[in-house]
């Protein structure tokens, strides 16, 4: 069953990671506007067009409708790839590196 774990809202936008059998299957960032929702979602690069179709289908009917029951149009931008990490410029107290470099968490 695909799962969503909200990672960050704002008065107009949402990111999720997505699971499903206990793995990352990939995310979606959600932003509303003018009775329009779009979508950046990136999965794996194994992911087919049904694989897709299934997860665009998830988003709308359990992320997107219960925000925006009556937008006019969901428009879906779709990445396949692999997670590279997840990147932070946070300040590390132990270490004396650069502190302008973004690092993995």
């Amino acid at each position: 069953m695909i799962q969503f774990e909200r990672e960050a809202r704002t008065p107009t936008s949402e990111s999720y990671t997505i699971y499903e059998d206990g793995g990352i299957v990939g995310r979606i960032d959600l932003h509303y506007q003018n009775g329009n929702v779009y979508g950046t979602l990136c999965t794996t690069a194994d992911a087919d067009e049904a694989r897709i179709q299934e997860l665009i289908e998830a988003i709308d009917e359990r992320l997107v409708m219960t925000a925006e029951p009556y937008r006019e149009d969901f428009v879906v931008t779709v990445w396949r790839g692999s997670p590279a990490g997840v990147y932070s410029d946070a300040d590390f107290e132990d270490d004396e590196e650069d502190e302008d470099e973004f690092r993995m968490n």
